[in-house]
């Protein structure tokens, strides 16, 4: 039997997002994140797969396009959200501050614990180990908070973006510390170069989103989304052959077009056609909640397929995840009681990792692998994570039912009504 038929890859492939479909409907009703079922689907096909006989195939090459196209369609996805009103300044600002003391903290202790334990981690290596780890995954977090209260549905908006980008920027800063040799021999001046590039970076996005926009605008053909998708795909993967920090280039553009009123204003309102560029805006909104959809359900399916499980059969390992799940739970615990007051739940067990982790931990170049570093770590903290916040928004969703069932429960009559002084 061919098993590697086209028909066969396009009924499995329909199958797998019809599936996906359901989970994403399941997932409303239960607050079981979605991800956490595609992963087990891809566990089970795994072991159909080795049930059946079929020659293993290397799907890590398609995991990475996959990741890295459903990174791009995650961050526009998000930058679409970000409206930048007088009011939004503040959560902002807070979601930005909490997302990069979070990194920062959580990535050094990760780090002195990686040293400790595995052999032939120095400090560099430690902290490359350690960023992908401490990174939050807007791919899970995202579609799982939707039912959440608007203002904290808005928080992990914004944080879960803030921490993959500045997570991915803290990544590529470090690899590109061991190009530049050590603090001796250039360090310092690799540290300015790289924040010299992402400030290269920063003015050619805001360059090339006025441009797209004022092009795109003017374009008639109705196939023109599609041909902007490919556009940003382009500017990322060449920014990306120019050691550009390329996602920057997708986060602006998003916030651009978002937010066209604010950026086309004054003498640049002239070179905006405002209906025009809102149903640009509008149907890039769509495709890309759907194309996100897809890419994230493929990413995570055959995430589930590459897992091996004789990686979780380590107690050292076991024993190392269960100390950086601490670090995970404890940082946030500190930084939002201390920046956010005392309402903490469930915002203090939504911290999986995801997509990004899995996508940075496959991206660590040759010369700094460490073969010491067992995936078992990884496979932990992400199902880890998963699970607590699954049970978390489980207890979340009881905990406002009843409130809401309490509240129903109070004959009117019981009511007492106190009215303002003086009325």
């Amino acid at each position: 039997m061919d098993f590697l038929g086209p028909y066969n890859l396009i009924i499995v492939a329909s199958l797998i997002l019809i599936i996906s479909f359901f989970f994403g409907e399941f997932s409303k009703k239960t607050s079981i994140p979605s991800v956490l079922m595609l992963i087990v689907l891809g566990i089970v096909i795994n072991i159909l797969i080795n049930m059946s006989g079929m020659p293993s195939i290397n799907f890590f090459p398609i995991l990475e396009v996959l990741g890295i196209v459903g990174l791009i369609m995650i961050v526009l996805e998000a930058a679409l959200e970000l409206k930048l009103d007088k009011d939004k300044v503040k959560p902002i600002s807070k979601a930005l501050g909490i997302a990069l003391v979070g990194l920062l903290l959580s990535t050094w202790l990760t780090a002195e614990v990686l040293k400790y334990f595995i052999e032939g981690m120095d400090t560099l290596k430690a902290w490359i180990y350690a960023t992908p780890l401490s990174i939050l995954s807007s791919a899970i977090i995202i579609p799982s908070v939707m039912d959440l209260r608007s203002d904290k549905k808005e928080f992990h908006i914004y944080e879960s973006t803030f921490s993959d980008i500045l997570g991915i920027i803290l990544f590529y800063f470090l690899l590109s510390q061991v190009h530049a040799g050590d603090a001796s021999h250039g360090g310092g001046g690799g540290v300015l170069n790289y924040f010299l590039t992402i400030l290269l970076t920063i003015v050619l996005s805001v360059i090339f989103s006025y441009l797209i926009v004022i092009v795109f605008q003017r374009i008639k053909s109705n196939v023109k989304l599609f041909l902007l998708i490919a556009v940003l795909l382009l500017l990322y993967a060449l920014g990306k052959k120019l050691h550009l920090s390329s996602l920057i280039i997708i986060l602006i553009f998003g916030l651009v077009i978002a937010n066209m009123k604010l950026f086309f204003s004054g003498t640049l309102k002239h070179f905006l056609n405002y209906e025009a560029a809102h149903d640009i805006y509008h149907g890039l909104h769509v495709i890309t909640m759907e194309t996100a959809f897809v890419v994230r359900t493929f990413f995570f399916v055959i995430f589930g397929i590459t897992i091996s499980f004789d990686a979780l059969a380590d107690w050292k390992v076991a024993g190392i995840s269960v100390i950086l799940l601490g670090i995970i739970y404890v940082v946030r615990f500190i930084i939002l009681r201390t920046s956010v007051g005392k309402d903490i739940v469930p915002q203090l067990y939504i911290a999986p990792r995801g997509l990004i982790t899995v996508l940075l931990f496959y991206a660590i170049p040759a010369e700094v692998a460490t073969e010491s570093f067992s995936s078992g770590i990884l496979l932990y903290i992400i199902i880890g994570t998963s699970l607590i916040m699954t049970f978390s928004m489980i207890y979340d969703k009881r905990r406002a039912n009843q409130a809401i069932r309490g509240a129903e429960s109070i004959p009117v009559n019981e009511v007492k009504w106190k009215l303002p002084d003086g009325e």
